[in-house]
């Protein structure tokens, strides 16, 4: 059956691959040969339609003459591309038809005295052969309909085809009467076998025959019935553990002996950068040091324990396992959160400390001095106004810890009601009204007609406005400082400008971070505490809104924030 097999389809091959080739290259050949010889005609035609061309011929009529004498559609283009003359369209249709200038042979006969082309027309719908030729007033095109060539063609296609189709016909019957002999069992047994080795298990041998056949169907049936039931817990359980892996926040990579990974899940390749799908080679693995050398550990069967890696700006903690059959595993625990979280813990407590020492310091320092020295009264006084005023400012440090604390853990939500943009702006200069006027700056306010009011936390407006303008006024020498606010498409700006000393173009992106600042020793002899912006930051967060802050050195700085609009 096998030769028989063979046969047949060798014969089926030979014949198909000469039909093939018949009807691709004869018949393309073919096409391609008549469409030359169709040019060439079309040329000539062309050429004297070009020549019959005069200023004192009307275009229209020597296109309709001509078209009957050739059989062929005749079109007369003008410099500018409009048709003057066609044998298929007259009167208004004439009229309407579009420019020609841009079509291919049109462009091809204007700059090489002929063009050739072969589309469908926008006017007639059907394919045609378009030869173009130069004259000096304009371009003489003639065109033909392609259907005929095509039918030429197709004759000699299916010729072809008949005569593929006879032999393969004769090449069947040939190995019909070679294969009659072949049995039908070994034939179906055949079949099944082969089904169940491509992966097919649900065929299964239906044949009862004696002897040697029969006994080779029922072990050929048991087969498959293991293998069936094999696979599908191999695949559950493949399933299950890929389900798991996958399920990790640990990056887990493994390895086989020829140095190709070929389990990566989502975990590992968001921390490598891996993009490839598995297998890939293990070289195409960041080049980091640590990790190269674990892996080479690992595949030489020694293991690896808590190893740091740093990939980008990105922390890891690696563990490399061998494998008993060979290859290795490794995992990989992303340590960046938590760095970038001591970093903060340790930044914080150094800046409270920092920021505690100095009026705990003035304090005992003071206090010591009230205890032991017994001071005249004028001095005491001093003194103790600078006890209570460095007291004052630990406790708005407190405080503003405190709210800062509370905004951040999420137990805060603000209350949105509509608040009045003007009265809260008045309240604000209201209580900041002496510290500028000691300082003489005046405080502007601008609210824009159309920005009166927002949808908001009152308490969290107040607080943002009184932080934005004590530090606006703290920071400014003399002049004005301004409270405006504006409407913008989808939402409403609230702002603070002064013409303060402004800030350097790099500590921009930072000032909204807790205890930055641009100048630490100015601003604690001003009292600011650091935690302003860092509190109006997370006020406008919470209301869904932005704060930006401009600044140019030497001009003055605005701090706009953006509330959304909303309904209530």
């Amino acid at each position: 059956m096998r030769l028989a097999q063979r046969l047949l389809v060798g014969a089926l091959a030979v014949i198909s691959v000469l039909v093939v080739f018949l009807v691709a290259i004869a018949s393309n050949r073919l096409r391609e040969r008549l469409y030359d010889q169709t040019a060439v005609e079309l040329e000539r035609e062309a050429r004297v339609v070009a020549e019959r061309w005069t200023p004192t011929t009307r275009p229209d009529a020597l296109a309709d003459s001509l078209g009957v004498v050739f059989g062929h559609r005749v079109t007369l283009v003008d410099t500018a591309g409009n048709v003057r003359g066609d044998s298929d369209f007259g009167g208004r249709e004439l009229a309407n038809l579009e420019n020609h200038a841009g079509r291919p042979e049109i462009v091809a006969a204007r700059t090489s005295g002929v063009g050739r082309a072969r589309r469908a027309s926008p006017s007639r719908g059907d394919e045609e052969l378009y030869v173009a030729a130069r004259t000096p007033l304009g371009v003489a095109r003639v065109a033909v309909n392609t259907g005929t060539v095509d039918r030429i063609v197709s004759g000699a296609r299916s010729d072809v085809l008949v005569a593929g189709a006879v032999a393969a016909a004769v090449a069947l019957l040939l190995a019909w009467l070679f294969s009659r002999s072949v049995s039908r069992p070994v034939v179906e047994l055949s079949g099944v076998a082969r089904a169940i080795a491509a992966g097919d298990l649900g065929r299964r041998p239906m044949l009862a025959a004696p002897g040697e056949v029969g006994e080779l169907a029922g072990a050929l049936h048991r087969m498959a019935e293991q293998l069936s039931a094999r696979l599908d817990a191999l695949e559950e359980n493949d399933a299950l553990m890929s389900a798991l892996v996958d399920s990790l926040d640990e990056g887990v990579l493994a390895v086989d002996r020829r140095r190709d990974v070929v389990r990566a899940n989502a975990a590992a390749r968001s921390l490598l950068g891996v993009r490839d799908g598995v297998p890939f080679p293990a070289d195409r693995l960041s080049r980091d040091q640590v990790l190269r050398a674990a892996l080479s550990d690992a595949l030489g069967g020694r293991s690896t324990d808590s190893a740091e890696l740093h990939i980008g700006d990105r922390t890891a903690l690696l563990t490399a396992r061998p494998l008993p059959a060979g290859g290795a595993v490794l995992a990989l625990l992303d340590l960046t959160a938590i760095r970038r979280l001591e970093v903060v813990r340790r930044d914080f407590v150094a800046n409270v400390s920092h920021e505690l020492k100095t009026p705990l310091t003035v304090i005992s320092g003071f206090a010591e001095t009230l205890a032991d020295d017994k001071p005249p009264e004028p001095q005491r006084s001093q003194f103790v106004e600078a006890i209570r005023s460095n007291a004052v400012r630990m406790q708005r440090l407190v405080d503003d810890l405190l709210d800062l604390s509370r905004i951040e853990s999420g137990h805060w939500q603000p209350n949105p009601t509509r608040v009045d943009i003007a009265a809260a702006i008045g309240d604000t200069v209201t209580s900041i009204a002496p510290a500028a006027l000691a300082k003489s700056i005046d405080l502007v306010v601008d609210v824009a007609p159309d920005a009166t009011t927002i949808v908001a936390d009152q308490l969290s407006v107040r607080q943002i406005l009184a932080n934005l303008v004590e530090n606006a006024v703290r920071h400014t020498r003399t002049g004005s400082v301004t409270i405006f606010s504006r409407a913008e498409r989808d939402a409403i700006v609230i702002g603070v400008r002064d013409p303060g000393s402004g800030i350097p173009a790099e500590h921009l992106p930072r000032v909204f971070e807790r205890f930055y600042r641009v100048d630490p020793g100015r601003s604690r002899e001003a009292g600011g505490t650091g935690l302003g912006l860092a509190i109006v930051k997370h006020l406008v967060e919470a209301h869904g809104g932005q704060v930006v802050a401009e600044s140019e050195l030497g001009v003055g700085t605005t701090v706009s924030v953006r509330f959304p609009v909303q309904e209530l």
